[in-house]
């Protein structure tokens, strides 16, 4: 078999297309490589999603916790402090086992039962804390941001007679997000790392669907040699974080792109590599 025949029976197995038994013998570097990759697809459906979704709640976080009223910002605190507080490894756990006690028959609601077996599969229940996990995160570094905007900004919009959401769309968010954004890059990146804990987590992989790290560990015992699937792994991430720093990069310019040329910010990446 060549290598070329592995990939287009291995490449997208991990979304449950192509070949469903896992090579047992003569496991070749092809293999891994195809595989692993293959389960890269999960840890970029996991970051991507999380992201997405997490800079919209992180946005609202940010906005409530820097607000004048209580009842907006002390739940927005509670939150950002619950979350920034306790390990993720923890987080996954514990709303693993919050899940496992739903009513495996659904529960009801106005005659309607809702079904609840999906939100202990992966794909759900994991996404839904890092969702919240690096919203939190991301809330903290944004109203940091929004706590740093130069008076000379708001003074200026001010005088122009912008008020309300006209103030904080044209000058205090943008502002914000300029000054947000390498700190962001770095949230992402450790985002996407953060991926490979789903693999420890109570939540089960459907079906051997499972992601990079599920095959690494695979290959690791069949072959009884770790230093080559784990590498593989890592090399992986490499070329994502790579990717990552080029596509945040390129939206960093964007938002400094009315800053002369010698005072833009270049953009920092210092990965966290314990939170």
């Amino acid at each position: 078999m060549s290598c070329w025949d592995i990939v287009a029976d291995f490449g997208l197995r991990s979304l449950g297309i192509g070949e469903r038994v896992l090579p047992r013998t003569d496991i070749t570097l092809c293999h891994q490589f195809t595989l692993i990759g293959s389960g890269m697809i999960w840890n970029l459906y996991f970051g991507i999603l999380a992201l997405g979704f997490g800079f919209l709640l992180a946005t609202g976080l940010a906005v409530a916790k820097a607000s004048r009223a209580v009842w907006l910002r002390k739940p927005a605190e509670w939150f950002i402090f619950v979350f920034r507080g306790s390990p993720l490894f923890i987080q996954f756990f514990l709303a693993y086992e919050a899940l496992v006690l739903l009513p495996r028959a659904g529960i009801e609601i106005f005659g309607i039962t809702v079904q609840t077996a999906w939100t202990t599969r992966a794909w759900a229940g994991a996404l839904f804390v890092l969702f919240l996990n690096t919203s939190a995160y991301s809330a903290e570094i944004f109203y940091g941001a929004l706590r740093s905007v130069p008076k000379g900004d708001l003074e200026a919009a001010d005088a122009y007679g912008l008020t309300g959401w006209k103030r904080f769309r044209r000058i205090l968010w943008p502002t914000t997000l300029r000054l947000a954004w390498p700190a962001y890059t770095n949230e992402a990146i450790f985002l996407f790392h953060a991926t490979t804990l789903v693999f420890f987590s109570g939540f089960p992989a459907f079906q051997q669907r499972g992601d990079a790290l599920y095959y690494a560990k695979y290959f690791a015992e069949k072959t009884f040699n770790p230093f080559i699937p784990y590498p593989i792994a890592a090399f992986y991430f490499v070329m994502l974080t790579l990717a990552l720093i080029g596509v945040f990069g390129m939206i960093n310019r964007r938002l400094n792109r009315h800053l002369p040329g010698a005072s833009r910010p270049r953009l920092k990446v210092r990965p966290q590599i314990i939170r």
